[in-house]
């Protein structure tokens, strides 16, 4: 089964075309070191919610949006050995990767395929 990473992000409006090339960018890279698909979404109807939702996990301002994205990996194995081999990838360094928009604010996670249709 495959294995995937989840992000959610705020993004700054004004960034939209940034986010979209940065995300053209590292889903390049993340296919070359073994990744099967990148899935990138932008907010279109991402309600903000009384207890939790996207919105309050990652603190979105009024003007930002909500990006929702994941990864998908052959396996648990291969996602392990292409992250290696990312964060050793020259191409991602912060000097040389600049993100358009707050990391402090993404959450992220791995996840177990457990069904797939």
């Amino acid at each position: 089964m495959t294995y995937v990473d989840g992000f959610v992000a705020a993004v700054p409006n004004a960034n939209k075309q940034r986010y979209i090339d940065h995300a053209r960018d590292t889903a390049r890279i993340f296919k070359e070191h073994g990744a099967l698909k990148v899935v990138e979404n932008w907010g279109d109807d991402v309600p903000d919610g009384k207890l939790t939702s996207f919105p309050m996990a990652v603190k979105k301002e009024a003007d930002e949006t909500v990006v929702f994205s994941w990864i998908v990996w052959p396996s648990k194995e291969a996602q392990a050995k292409g992250w290696e081999k990312i964060m050793a990838d020259e191409r991602m360094k912060p000097e040389t990767m600049q993100m358009p928009f707050d990391g402090k604010r993404m959450i992220f996670g791995r996840f177990e395929t457990v069904f797939e249709e």
